[in-house]
């Protein structure tokens, strides 16, 4: 692995620090993790260890001096452990989403209490590779940041971040709204921006457009998992266990015992056939 010149082709480095628990992590244990992160994605995953001072790594043949340099600047501090992968933000991101989770689980201590945590100033959009155009992050009904939009959407657009918002409580997401757009012009640039023409726009959403002449009030909210609120709260760790009628693996309802069969006249009063 080139890091210099992924750096340079634009890529990025990134990664989680584990605090005091590099004593924790064996080769084998480091080995699985890495598998781990091939099986969503990665091409590999780099480790360093800060074992009393001196470095254990993957990459240490081609990188002490940086390595140094973390342990000197404090990033990786006494007995800590550090995955790092390299590659394009939005690649390498999911990956890291994917071995916090499991981090989190398998190594970190389950702690009583809450930890709320709102995220904000997610961006408006992203690119599509396979479709070579924007699309929106959240959904294009999403208000963006007006200055930003304002100053970015015709050179920048991926500069633009979005009034929309999660909910976040003790590792799991509860809620999840947006600010909703309500002007007429800023909607239209939106669809314009992720690539519909304007024969597309009137047939998809030609009534929305309609509705913004009428003056709608600036509106938002979130909805909440009301499920999984309740399950944090009476500290499950499967939402089955705290929803009324709970649906087997097969979808199936034990207490209405649906779904059921229905009668020949059900079906033909809804028009359907099943011996085609």
């Amino acid at each position: 692995m080139n890091i210099q010149r992924a750096i340079e082709k634009g890529e990025k480095v990134r990664g989680i620090v584990l605090e005091n628990k590099a004593d924790k992590f064996s080769r084998k244990r480091i080995d699985e993790y890495t598998e781990f992160a091939k099986s969503v994605g990665a091409g590999g995953l780099i480790w360093i260890k800060n074992e009393k001072g001196n470095i254990k790594s993957s990459i240490k043949k081609i990188a002490e001096p940086e390595l140094s340099k973390m342990i000197e600047d404090g990033i990786l501090k006494e007995n800590d452990i550090a995955f790092v992968l390299v590659g394009h933000r939005e690649e390498i991101n999911k990956i890291l989403g994917h071995l916090r989770v499991k981090l989190i689980k398998e190594e970190m201590n389950k702690k009583d209490g809450f930890d709320v945590l709102w995220v904000v100033d997610f961006p408006m959009f992203a690119w599509d590779d396979e479709e070579k155009r924007l699309v929106a992050e959240h959904h294009p009904f999403t208000m963006p940041k007006l200055d930003e939009f304002e100053k970015y959407a015709d050179s920048d657009p991926l500069k633009i971040r979005a009034q929309c918002y999660d909910l976040v409580i003790n590792g799991y997401e509860m809620a999840s709204g947006s600010i909703r757009v309500h002007r007429r012009d800023l909607q239209s640039k939106i669809f314009e921006l992720i690539g519909l023409s304007e024969k597309e726009i009137n047939e998809k959403f030609g009534f929305l457009i309609e509705a913004f002449k009428y003056g709608p009030p600036p509106h938002g909210g979130a909805a909440i998992g009301f499920d999984r609120l309740i399950a944090i709260m009476s500290g499950e760790e499967s939402i089955k266990e705290v929803i009324a009628f709970p649906k087997t693996a097969s979808g199936s309802d034990p207490m209405t015992e649906a779904p059921s069969a229905v009668s020949e006249k059900q079906l033909k009063e809804l028009k359907i056939k099943l011996d085609l």
